[in-house]
């Protein structure tokens, strides 16, 4: 079995990967651990002026902080006796977890919940909406319970 896991530095993220070491897997099971670093958003002065570009440092801190992610939670996968390996994908999460999901043949995708509704679901999105809508495969939602 090949699941895919979206994983960013959020709560939702980490009982998504705790629901994961939960559960009992076939031997052969593979993790492969995504995380997919958003392009900043730019912002305009005037709507004829030119985008501002981010400065490539920023989009290497923010690769490098997310590589960091992944092997942490490769490594919790694999204290847990799953074989995993992990990809830092740059683009927007909904579509790097389906596209991803795609190219491994993946059996099941795996994300957390934010639980975004209103106006911040519409500004921001949903990636699990959007993945359980267009992954070619099993999705399975994990909430993070409050505490």
């Amino acid at each position: 079995m090949k699941i895919v896991l979206g994983f960013d530095d959020s709560p939702h993220a980490q009982a998504a990967l705790e629901w994961i070491r939960q559960q009992a897997w076939p031997a052969a099971t593979r993790i492969v651990v995504v995380s997919a670093v958003r392009a900043p958003v730019t912002a305009y002065a005037e709507v004829y002026a030119p985008a501002i570009p981010y400065p490539t440092e920023l989009v290497e801190e923010l690769t490098r902080h997310h590589e960091e992610l992944t092997m942490r939670a490769e490594g919790e996968l694999r204290d847990s006796g799953l074989s995993t390996t992990a990809r830092v994908m740059q683009g927007d999460p909904r579509e790097v977890l389906v596209d991803m999901a795609k190219a491994e043949g993946a059996d099941m995708l795996v994300v957390g919940s934010h639980g975004r509704t209103g106006l911040a679901k519409l500004v921001l999105g949903s990636v699990a909406s959007h993945v359980v809508a267009h992954a070619p495969c099993t999705v399975v939602v994990v909430k993070h319970r409050l505490h």
